[in-house]
């Protein structure tokens, strides 16, 4: 287990309530939002990265990209055109 910080957070009180609703374990259900949230930014920040050195991506990358995240059901409306 890593260590654990405890800090104070502020959050309007109709979404409290509505967390409480989904989770007896506010802390944790916080925790992972925040690491989704962070390796959301980490994955952006690479992404610009290699286009700022590689160029912007083609629409076969993205197409790629996408068929490979979702599933082939793109390339086979594609396809199926």
């Amino acid at each position: 287990m890593s260590a654990t910080t405890r800090i104070t957070v502020t959050l309007p009180s109709d979404q409290v309530a509505e967390l409480r609703k989904i989770t007896k374990n506010v802390s944790g259900y916080v925790a992972e939002a925040v690491a989704r949230q962070i390796r959301h930014k980490l994955l952006v920040d690479e992404l610009e990265r290699y286009q700022r050195e590689s160029g912007a991506f083609t629409e076969e990358e993205l197409t790629e990209a996408r068929a490979r995240i979702f599933g082939d059901a793109d390339r086979t409306e594609d396809t199926a055109a």
